[in-house]
C-alpha cells in the first residue's frame, strides 16, 4: 500500500487546510472538490485536480474525506466512490456524522472488502494546515495503524477510542460544548451591553478571566471585530452538529433542554441568511 499517494475528497475549510499539510508534507495528492476554485492554490503547489470524485480515488490505496453530512458523503462516496475502489483501500472519514452512520458505514464497507478508519478531527482550520489537530480515531486497529503516518501528519495528537461510532461520538459531544459556550457568551453580551458595559471591555475581560476557555477567549475575539467570515466554524454546520447530537442522545434515553435551546438559536441564525458564517456571528443575533 503507497500512503504517499491519497485522494482527498472535500476542501472546506478544514479540509483544505489538511489537503495543504499533506502536501507540505510531501505526501502526493489527486483532488476533489465541488467548488473547482477552492482547489487553485493546492493545484499550484503541486496537486492533481480531478473532475469527480470517482476519478480522483481510482487506483488509490488510501482515500481520505472532509465532507459537510451524511447525505454528501452518501452521494460521494457510496454513489459514486465506492465501485472504483480496490479491495483493502483504506477511507479515512472525516466527516462529522451521526454515530449510528458511522457503524453503518464501516459495515456496509466492510461487505465490500473495503476499510474505514473513522478519523474526527477537533480544532479550527488553521491548526488543520500547521498538522496541530487532535484525531479521535475508531474502527480495527491495523486499518488505524496502516494510515497513522497520514493522521500524524495532519494531528499531533492521534487517540483511539475503539468501535465505530465512537469517535463519532466524542466528536458530537466536544462541539456540543462549543455551541453551548458560544450561544451562552452572546446571550452574557447581549445582557452586559444593554446594561450600559463597553462591549469591547466586556468581551476582553470574560476572555482573560478564570471562566474563560480556548474556546471563549477565540470567538470572544471574533465577536469583538465582527469577523464572521471566513468562518471557522459555519452556523449551518453547528446547528447540524447539534440535532444530530441530540437525536443520538435520544435513543439512550438523555434528555437535552439546555442544547435544545441552543440548537433553535442556530437554526434562527440559519433561517436569518447567516448560516455560512462563523458559529461566534450568533452575538449579532442577540443585539
Amino acid at each position: 500500500m503507497d500512503n504517499r499517494q491519497v485522494a482527498f475528497l472535500g476542501l472546506g475549510n478544514m479540509g483544505g487546510g489538511m489537503a495543504g499539510r499533506l502536501l507540505d508534507s510531501g505526501y502526493e495528492l489527486t483532488l476533489y472538490n465541488r467548488t473547482a476554485s477552492k482547489a487553485a492554490a493546492l493545484v499550484e503547489a503541486g496537486a492533481t485536480l480531478a473532475e469527480a470524485p470517482d476519478k480522483a480515488a481510482l487506483d488509490h490505496s488510501v482515500v481520505m474525506l472532509s465532507l459537510s453530512d451524511e447525505n454528501v458523503v452518501e452521494d460521494v462516496l457510496f454513489g459514486q466512490v465506492v465501485p472504483v475502489l480496490a479491495p483493502g483501500t483504506v477511507i479515512i472519514d472525516t466527516s462529522t456524522v451521526s454515530p449510528g452512520y458511522a457503524r453503518q458505514a464501516a459495515q456496509r464497507l466492510a461487505d465490500k472488502g473495503l476499510r474505514r478508519v473513522e478519523a474526527c478531527v477537533v480544532g479550527n482550520p488553521l491548526q488543520a494546515r500547521t498538522g496541530e489537530l487532535r484525531v479521535y480515531v475508531a474502527g480495527e486497529a491495523a486499518d488505524l495503524e496502516a494510515v497513522r503516518p497520514v493522521l500524524e501528519t495532519v494531528g499531533n495528537d492521534v487517540v483511539h477510542l475503539g468501535a465505530p461510532g465512537t469517535a463519532a461520538t466524542m466528536k458530537l459531544i466536544l462541539n456540543l460544548l462549543l455551541g453551548a459556550q458560544v450561544a451562552s457568551l452572546a446571550e452574557a453580551v447581549a445582557y452586559g451591553t444593554a446594561a450600559g458595559l463597553d462591549r469591547d471591555q466586556l468581551l476582553g475581560s470574560v476572555a482573560s478571566s478564570g471562566f474563560s476557555s480556548m474556546v471563549m477567549r477565540f470567538r470572544a475575539e471574533l465577536m469583538r471585530s465582527r469577523r464572521y467570515e471566513p468562518a471557522f466554524f459555519r452556523s449551518e454546520l453547528m446547528e447540524k452538529d447539534i440535532r444530530i447530537s441530540m437525536e443520538a442522545a435520544e435513543a439512550h434515553g438523555i434528555a437535552m433542554p439546555v442544547l435544545g435551546a441552543v440548537r433553535e438559536q442556530f437554526a434562527a441564525v440559519i433561517a436569518a441568511g447567516d448560516g455560512d458564517k462563523d458559529a461566534s456571528v450568533i452575538a449579532e443575533h442577540h443585539a
